[in-house]
């Protein structure tokens, strides 16, 4: 009966086509009928562009509209700036993130999985309900978008439908909510040949915070703010929040009329939390199923990928002979846990160090010990990049998933 994944996000496609070339008969529903869904995570990390490279598709990656990001700088003032992460200094393949639209990462993936004669991709299909006989899951029923309902019966279902997961609510696996002080808002502005082209910029003043990210044709910023902010921020309405972003990064002036109404600044609800068991019999939840994270250094896509690579290793080979035990489920969590509960720690670090001063009002860039020390000590940087670009145990294409 193989695997079933329910949801069609990076997670869930990196395991669909891992498990699909190790011989596994693997289904994967995706809700929707395309993969176009504005402000998704778009960051391919220095591990997931080794692990494309390690499963041949490195050259279909490399064709993809992309820009690239090889430090973060914290601009300070009087024209002057910290890097307080430079990718340049790491001894990697790729010294970069690429920012690439996830919808074309995910084609991509979707392509090289169909041609693998044990790989179905059923769009337009969403997961509705577990099959569960004597407290084993055995599948997951289904709905399509012309109301069509069927069952798809499984020897493991794997939840990848992220941190509002219906596979885990059902399961009733309630994950440890982790206190989050700040919420964020996404939205575009257009690009102009001046503009810093490889530097993740975080800007900082007055009692707020937004990040810019360069991508290929426009600009992607993030406005930070006090966790629960989001009605008062629509209050104020449009004119005030162009207001504010054009006090607090002057050069964009001339372009946040582009903001046309607060229906174009995209709210996200930060959450930080983490399952403390990642499985039931029959059902494995992984990505951001089992932990989400903050956007804070845009970790959590390469933390999603990381587990479907290490589940993909662990359990094809119990999948093949049609079995997978709950022992070897846990050893999945077993694996991830460490590196997911570093992070979700550093996070946590960077909210109350970095992020919720400056919106407090109390400080205006990262903690002036830290900016002496880079400045002082510029190979530091490298540290924050490998923390953010590679992880804390990055993971390897298995040897059957390689081309």
């Amino acid at each position: 009966m193989g695997c079933v994944i329910i949801g069609g996000g990076p997670a869930g496609m990196v395991l669909g086509l891992l498990l699909a070339r190790g011989g596994v008969d693997v289904t994967v529903l995706e809700k929707h009928g395309d993969f176009l869904r504005d402000f998704r995570g778009d960051t391919v990390h220095p591990t997931t562009l080794q692990l494309l490279d390690e499963l041949g598709l490195g050259e279909r990656f490399a064709k993809l509209p992309q820009s690239r990001l090889d430090r973060i700088v914290f601009p300070l003032g009087d024209d002057q700036e910290v890097c307080v992460g430079d990718l340049r200094r790491l001894r990697v393949r790729h010294p970069y993130i690429a920012m690439v639209p996830q919808w074309d990462l995910l084609t991509m993936l979707a392509e090289a999985a169909a041609e693998e004669p044990t790989f179905t991709l059923r769009m337009r299909t969403e997961a509705t309900d577990l099959i569960r006989e004597n407290g084993v899951v055995r599948g997951v029923r289904y709905r399509t978008e012309d109301g069509e309902t069927g069952e798809i019966r499984a020897d493991l279902t794997v939840a990848c439908d992220g941190r509002w997961s219906i596979a885990r609510h059902q399961a009733e696996l309630r994950p440890k909510e982790l206190p989050v002080p700040i919420d964020a808002w996404w939205f575009r502005l257009s690009r102009k040949e001046s503009d810093r082209a490889q530097a993740l910029m975080p800007h900082a003043g007055a009692g707020r915070f937004m990040v810019v990210i360069p991508r290929e044709e426009h600009l992607q910023l993030g406005y930070i703010g006090r966790k629960g902010s989001d009605p008062q921020l629509r209050a104020d309405g449009v004119t005030r929040f162009r207001r504010n972003v054009a006090e607090l990064i002057p050069w964009l002036a001339d372009r946040v009329g582009e903001v046309e109404s607060m229906d174009d600044v995209k709210f996200l609800e930060v959450r930080l939390n983490r399952l403390n068991r990642w499985h039931i019999d029959g059902l494995l939840c992984i990505g951001d199923a089992a932990h989400a994270m903050s956007p804070m250094g845009g970790v959590g896509i390469n933390l999603a990928v990381q587990d479907a690579v290490a589940a993909a290793a662990l359990l094809a080979k119990p999948l093949r002979r049609g079995q997978v035990t709950s022992k070897e489920l846990a050893k999945v969590r077993s694996r991830r846990l460490l590196p997911t509960i570093l992070v979700q720690a550093l996070q946590g670090m960077m909210h109350r160090a970095i992020a919720v001063p400056i919106v407090a009002g109390v400080r205006n860039g990262p903690p002036k010990a830290f900016v002496r020390l880079l400045r002082l000590f510029p190979a530091a940087s490298v540290v924050p990049a490998y923390l953010i670009g590679v992880g804390l145990r990055p993971e390897h294409a298995p040897a059957f998933a390689r081309r």
